[in-house]
């Protein structure tokens, strides 16, 4: 496929704002009917996008459609069956001195032409999710797959002109020279998601337009594990939740703290939960993806001589495979520690109870997500209270994604803003103050 250069950045930019500008977009109609056919695209087109994800991370086709197709139609029936009420202006107080007469409201406008770029590790769903808010919301859309998961990026280039308004959206495949095109434009609102070095990059080519921006990072995530839990249970929602997509997932549990004799225990529990969900050659697994790359494979295993291996560490370059690992023993400056792994590797490192853990989540970056294994609702309370993250997990990671009335999204270093159902319509949508005061 020919990649855009600069003119056609431009060229694509302009002629997405003169539809906009036409009104095309703004009825509820045509958000419905785009959306409508974006379910269609997922829907029909189940065993190609599965084969894409294959061919790039090795996902199986139930994972695929698990946590890639099937979720973006969730999200897509969850906003028509609520769309047209969350629409509905919103009258608010007026006060005594306008007169009785004078009435006040909010209502929802669409910004205009917002561009999503997306990442590799989910390259469907962190893709359309984003354009189902950003269509919901009556928007022109630029969306930008990610090159590095080539075969979903050609599959989605097609697919989405051929079911989708072309004069309102399109798609731009390639590397940095395209989305550095891209970035020269202006937009009214840009959604990225990815790392914070090129969340930076972006925050900085949209500041010389004043476009706002969504930034999803990532970071690591923390997984407290208190005293007395059942540790069964606990290692393997761990291991799915660490796991799932190769731990390449933003949201995946990047570390554990817990206290010595609990981690002298959970060790062994994590290693039996890892067999029963992969098996005994998790190489053999059909559920287990692959590294997205040999870049970030080389980066995994340089991080192996973190701590001791308590599972996993076996390693096929030319497979791109990594099996699930946990790491004990691991000090609080390792390697592994410097960074956030995305990958399957599971370190734990020891603290003496909730007050420790506390503080060492505090000591760092926000993460996206905190997770908490407690049965007292007492440290469950203290970490609400006293940490703060981009979403808090009590028992199970991950699971919050799937909430559609939740906010997604980061603080700090693991990004601003939010989406998801309503949340989507709210980022891609100016709520314009509206008063009126009769004439007479």
């Amino acid at each position: 496929m020919n990649h855009p250069v600069p003119e056609q950045a431009a060229d694509i930019v302009a002629r997405l704002r003169a539809t906009f500008r036409t009104g095309r977009t703004k009825p509820l109609e045509w958000r419905t009917d785009q959306l409508r056919r974006l379910r269609a695209l997922l829907t029909e087109n189940g065993p190609q996008l599965a084969a894409a994800l294959h061919a790039d991370l090795g996902k199986s086709a139930a994972e695929a459609h698990r946590t890639e197709i099937d979720f973006v139609v969730r999200e897509i029936d969850h906003t028509l069956d609520r769309l047209a009420g969350w629409l509905r202006p919103e009258p608010v107080p007026v006060p005594a001195h306008l007169g009785a007469d004078a009435r006040a409201w909010t209502q929802y406008d669409p910004l205009g032409v917002v561009l999503v770029i997306a990442p590799w590790n989910y390259p469907a769903q962190l893709l359309l999710a984003p354009v189902v808010g950003a269509l919901a919301a009556g928007n022109a859309v630029v969306a930008k797959p990610s090159e590095l998961a080539p075969a979903t990026s050609a599959v989605l280039a097609r697919l989405l002109p051929a079911h989708l308004d072309t004069d309102a959206v399109a798609v731009v495949e390639g590397g940095v020279p395209e989305t550095t095109a891209l970035l020269a434009e202006r937009f009214d609102h840009i959604f990225y998601t990815g790392n914070g070095t090129v969340g930076r990059i972006v925050m900085r080519a949209a500041a010389e337009h004043l476009t706002p921006v969504t930034l999803e990072l990532g970071g690591k995530s923390p997984a407290f594990v208190d005293r007395g839990t059942d540790l069964d249970v606990v290692a393997d929602r761990l291991v799915r939740g660490k796991f799932l997509n190769a731990g390449q997932t933003c949201v995946a549990p990047d570390y554990v703290l817990t206290d010595p004799e609990t981690a002298a225990a959970l060790e062994p529990a994590l290693a039996r939960a890892v067999e029963a969900v992969y098996g005994p050659d998790p190489a053999a697994s059909a559920a287990y993806s692959r590294i997205v790359n040999e870049r970030h494979f080389d980066r995994l295993t340089r991080l192996l001589d973190s701590g001791r291996v308590v599972v996993g560490g076996v390693h096929d370059r030319t497979a791109r495979y990594l099996a699930p690992t946990v790491l004990a023993d691991v000090d609080p400056s390792a390697p592994v520690m410097r960074e956030e792994i995305f990958g399957p590797v599971l370190p734990i490192v020891t603290v003496s109870g909730p007050d420790e853990a506390i503080a060492f989540v505090n000591d760092r970056d926000k993460p996206l997500a905190l997770y908490v294994f407690s049965d007292s609702a007492g440290t469950r309370e203290r970490f609400a209270a006293e940490t703060s993250s981009g979403g808090l997990g009590h028992g199970l990671p991950l699971a919050h994604l799937t909430v559609s009335d939740l906010p997604f999204g980061g603080v700090g270093e693991s990004g601003m803003g939010r989406y998801h159902g309503r949340w989507s319509l709210e980022t891609f949508s100016h709520r314009k103050a509206v008063l009126e005061k009769p004439l007479g």
